[in-house]
Order: structure tokens, then sequence, then C-alpha cells
């Protein structure tokens, strides 16, 4: 676990102005026998390995104050941007991700408590025509840590949407996965390098706690 000393900004994780933000824990991203699994053939052992890690940082939020909002995804065939069904379209694939009303698009692993916003995005991004930045502006917050997944395409997009609106984005590296080793770390180096901070769940959880 780091010091204060090894991560400067641990002031902005002040539980006052931080949200605690889950990307896509759904079945059909993370369960065996889902979308990820069945139609494009990835390995889903990933996201189900930061399972435990995200559940603990949920609680750690919630006992803390820290607002936590969680970000699904339906990618019903009608509602997807063009460029979605273009690439879709091209590798043959046209069933739906995380369709409304099946288990697809159910939680896994970890679920909202009564009261926590949930927001439904279209695309790969959390911002981009959904309510998230009103939800945030709302909370007044000014400090956002990603756990979710995938690591290098609705994670990473929705951190550089964060930094160009002026957040600080903090990634819990434990608590995000991805079918691809490679591309999870490459996103994590690029986040580092540019969009935000990247550290362990342990050491957000133990500001959270000495604050």
């Amino acid at each position: 676990m780091a010091s204060n000393s090894d991560l400067p900004w641990v002031n902005e994780l002040a539980p006052s102005q931080c949200a605690l933000v889950v990307i896509d824990m759904q079945n059909d991203f993370c369960a065996p026998g889902g979308y990820i699994d069945q139609v494009m053939g990835k390995d889903v052992s990933g996201a189900a390995a930061v399972v435990p890690v995200i559940a603990e940082l949920v609680q750690r939020a919630r006992q803390a104050g820290v607002r936590v909002v969680w970000v699904g995804s339906d990618y019903s065939t009608e509602k997807i941007p063009a460029s979605m069904r273009r690439k879709l379209a091209l590798r043959g694939i046209t069933a739906e991700c995380c369709k409304p009303g099946t288990w697809g698009s159910e939680w896994f692993g970890v679920q909202p408590q009564a009261g926590e916003a949930i927001v439904i995005k279209h695309n790969y991004a959390g911002f981009t025509g959904t309510a998230l930045g009103s939800v945030l502006q709302d909370l007044g917050v000014r400090t956002l840590v990603f756990t979710g997944v995938q690591t290098q395409v609705c994670v990473e997009s929705t951190v550089r949407e964060a930094h160009a609106m002026g957040y600080t984005a903090v990634v819990a590296r434990d608590a995000v996965g991805s079918h691809s080793p490679v591309l999870h770390e490459a996103s994590l180096t690029n986040i580092q390098f540019l969009f935000g901070e990247v550290c362990a769940a342990g050491d957000i959880a133990a500001a959270w706690q000495a604050a």
C-alpha cells in the first residue's frame, strides 16, 4: 500500500468531493454465458476477478459517505450509434448486448443500493448521450474514482471524457478488468500518463477512512 507521500494528490480523494463510479458490471460483459463470452469469444475471467475488490470498495465508499454512481449499458440495436452498428455488421454479429429485461443486462457480482444513481449508456463513453454529467453536477463532486469493465473500452472512454470536463479521474487498478491483459495494462499506462491517476483500491479506501 502506498503512503500519502507516494500519492501527492491524496487530498483530492476527500469523501465530500468524491464519487465512486462503477462501470458495466453486468452479466453480458462479465459472466460465463454472456455476450462477451459467447458472442465475442473473449475470456471473462478478468471481470470476475475484480468483483471482490469492487464490492469492498463500494462498501468502504458507503461507510465513508462517498456517493456511488452506477453506469450500465443498453446496446440494443436501435439505440447504439451507427458507428457501433457498422463494426458489428462487419463481424456478422446480430446479437444484442445488455438488452433491457434480459439476464445479460442484470448486475454481476455487485449491485446498487436504493437511492444510488444509475445511468444507462448506449455507447462506450459514460457521459455522451447520458445524464451522467448532470448527476455528478448535482452531487457537487470534483474527483471520480473509476471501477468496472472493460479497462481499455468503456472505462478509458469515460475517464477521457471526465478529464476533458475537468474532473480528477482516479482509476483503481485492481478494480478494473479486461478480457485482454495487454490492453488492460496499456490503458492504465496511458491513463496515468495523461488522463488521470492510477493506484490500488486499498489506497483509495485508506484515504477515505483517514478523512
